[in-house]
């Protein structure tokens, strides 16, 4: 485990966004980071493409996906 450091504007948002998305401070940055890194990596997908793709390779069935 290693220490970020980060503006502390950006350390506020990731705060605000991890008490709607009930995530740790911790775990909301490490999701923006993971996005991140897959949209720069597949810069022609969507946000919501890179999430359904993520949820396919763990094997998590959408309600969408089961109809």
């Amino acid at each position: 485990m290693g220490i970020v450091k980060i503006a502390d504007d950006l350390h506020e948002e990731a705060r605000r966004a991890s008490a709607v998305m009930c995530r740790s401070i911790n775990a909301q940055a490490e999701y923006w980071m993971k996005i991140g890194m897959l949209a720069e990596a597949n810069p022609t997908l969507s946000f919501h493409e890179i999430v359904r793709r993520q949820l396919a390779e763990a094997q998590v069935t959408t309600a969408r996906e089961a109809a």
